[in-house]
């Protein structure tokens, strides 16, 4: 027991950090590895130990006797005893059960005689179960490993799936030692170290997982070094457009393979190569067809038969945090296929943390952001939540009047937030901004007023591709874009991001927008990211969770009163 200690871990398994305590950022790192943040005001962050950040630590190589190290050595008070048993429990209960293959059969082992009883009775398994092999092996069906791994996930005891994978059409690439555009290139360390956390050098235990790093680390040279580690017919699927033509490039400037052996499946071209490079809106496209007779029309996905038309040896998810549902349901279906998961976090909005993590992979690697800001991958970045007020009385009445959902637009479309907007476009008048926001009729303002280019979803590919150029090459120094360039697009200079609303509490979103910004400069510069919130309202309410994950990764928001700042300015 030590009370000059920065947390106290609770029997309900909570964990208070002090942030203004000398050892915050090492129990802040220490935390992040098996634990979640939940609460982050000004003083006191909560972190909670869940099964699932459990698991996860587990799969990365954590046991229970160095979580247990770690939070002893940081606590000010004797751990609960229940935290001790429930942390080993946890952590034990990964891997009890293993996914086993002998010859064509799919079985599901365990040394805990009684957990394969448990496991036989189980409603959720119940329609998997083949046979009993003997006390300790079931068989099982060998079509549905990947909703055996949902049951059991949900049953509580995540499987080891040691049952291997198809090889796939052999593919023969080689990484450049010159980009095409006449760089060295090299993987960094990191980066190495990721794909060699995932391949685990072909052992059973490696080819599935997610690698967690920053926007702007690179998640994309990890994919092209697996390709090159693993040298197999490779389907890569993205958010858009934009992000599939990237990929292409990135492919062709740090491989050898020839352009012809790349295939864009998209919604303008259906070509399919050895890499084919996809969207997950295409793989969601739903067209209606006739039942049986007399039966309901039924719904299909024509695209979804991309999954097995080719002899896949990896399929990689690019932003896996934005995985639709129906494309997790097919990705149950094709657990023989190796599958690497990209992300900047694994934060879903929608809670389904858990079918990334049995149908994807674990988490196979991480890098705390701010680690890599200090060796210089990532640019050291600054963030300020700038707080506004209403105009008027009437703008105030306005939003005391207005209920459910349309309450926080009224006031993230608060119109006092443009004065804003442009003292930091002023403040900022030799950087390139991004000026980003949630609702349609707000951005169009924004563009017209600032007299900027913007740019949504309903921007055609090829205009969006022109915006992102000039961009890129300082000719425009200001773009208002929609919520379309939270993902997958490469702006490396661009250095500040002006966030006027966001998807409500979005945790991922914010995420994904200081992303934009933390491409290393050319001047070696800070980055900038404002997000400008109406004071007491629910518009302030959502930000503070929107900071959530910035917060467990080392980003302090500096709290500033806007109107202070307009009174101050020159």
């Amino acid at each position: 027991m030590n009370p000059a200690n920065p947390i106290i871990v609770q029997s309900d398994r909570s964990i208070l950090l002090e942030v203004d305590h000398p050892q915050h950022e090492e129990a802040r790192d220490a935390l992040a590895q098996f634990a979640e943040l939940e609460k982050s005001p000004e003083h006191i962050h909560t972190y909670r130990l869940t099964p699932l950040s459990l698991w996860n630590a587990a799969a990365g190589g954590m046991d229970a006797a160095a979580i247990l190290s770690l939070l002893n050595q940081y606590s000010k008070y004797a751990l609960p005893p229940n935290i001790q048993t429930e942390v080993q429990t946890y952590i034990h209960r990964y891997g009890r059960v293993k996914l086993i293959r002998e010859g064509e059969h799919l079985l599901l082992h365990s040394d805990d005689v009684m957990l394969i009883t448990e496991i036989i009775g189980h409603k959720k398994m119940l329609p998997y179960i083949e046979r009993q092999i003997n006390r300790n092996t079931l068989q099982i069906d060998s079509d549905r490993r990947g909703h055996v791994k949902q049951a059991l996930i949900h049953i509580g005891f995540p499987a080891e799936d040691l049952a291997g994978y198809t090889e796939g059409s052999p593919l023969p690439l080689h990484l450049r030692d010159t980009t095409l555009q006449g760089k060295e290139f090299t993987p960094r360390h990191y980066q190495s170290a990721a794909v060699s956390a995932f391949y685990a050098g072909g052992a059973l235990s490696g080819g599935s997982g997610v690698v967690v790093l920053p926007c702007g680390a690179g998640k994309t040279i990890v994919g092209i070094a697996t390709l090159a580690t693993l040298q197999r017919a490779t389907l890569i699927l993205t958010p858009n457009t934009v992000a599939v033509r990237q990929w292409i490039q990135e492919i062709l400037d740090k491989t050898d393979i020839p352009p012809e052996m790349i295939g864009e499946y998209t919604g303008e071209h259906k070509n399919i190569a050895p890499i084919t490079v996809s969207t997950y809106q295409i793989l969601t496209y739903r067209r209606k067809e006739d039942g049986p007779e007399n039966g309901p029309v039924q719904k299909v996905y024509p695209h979804f038969s991309l999954f097995t038309n080719y002899d896949w040896g990896l399929i990689i998810y690019d932003e896996v945090h934005l995985l639709p549902a129906p494309v997790f349901r097919f990705t149950a279906e094709i657990q023989a296929r190796r599958r690497l998961g990209l992300t900047a976090t694994l934060i879903r909005e929608d809670g389904c943390e858990a079918d990334v993590f049995s149908l994807i992979g674990p988490k196979k690697y991480d890098v705390p952001w701010r680690e890599l800001e200090q060796q210089g991958w990532i640019a050291t970045a600054e963030c300020h939540e700038l707080r506004v007020s209403f105009p008027d009385e009437d703008a105030q009445l306005n939003y005391a009047l207005t209920e459910g959902r349309d309450k926080y637009r009224v006031a993230a479309e608060n119109p006092a937030k443009l004065d804003v907007v442009r003292y930091l476009i002023k403040k900022h008048q030799d950087d390139q901004i991004l000026i980003i926001g949630q609702y349609l009729e707000q951005i169009k303002l924004l563009a017209e007023e600032l007299q900027a280019p913007i740019l949504t979803g309903r921007t055609p590919t090829a205009q969006r591709e022109k915006l992102y150029e000039q961009f890129r090459a300082g000719k425009i120094k200001r773009l208002v874009v929609s919520k379309v360039a939270n993902f997958a697009i490469d702006l490396p200079d661009a250095n500040v991001a002006i966030q006027v609303s966001g998807t409500f509490g979005s945790r991922q979103e914010e995420a994904q927008r200081l992303g934009r910004i933390l491409r290393p400069k050319s001047d070696g510069g800070n980055a900038y990211f404002y997000s400008i919130v109406t004071r007491d309202t629910r518009d302030q309410e959502f930000s503070a969770n929107r900071q959530l994950f910035l917060t467990e990764q080392g980003y302090r928001y500096m709290i500033e009163d806007a109107e202070s700042l307009l009174t101050t300015q020159p």
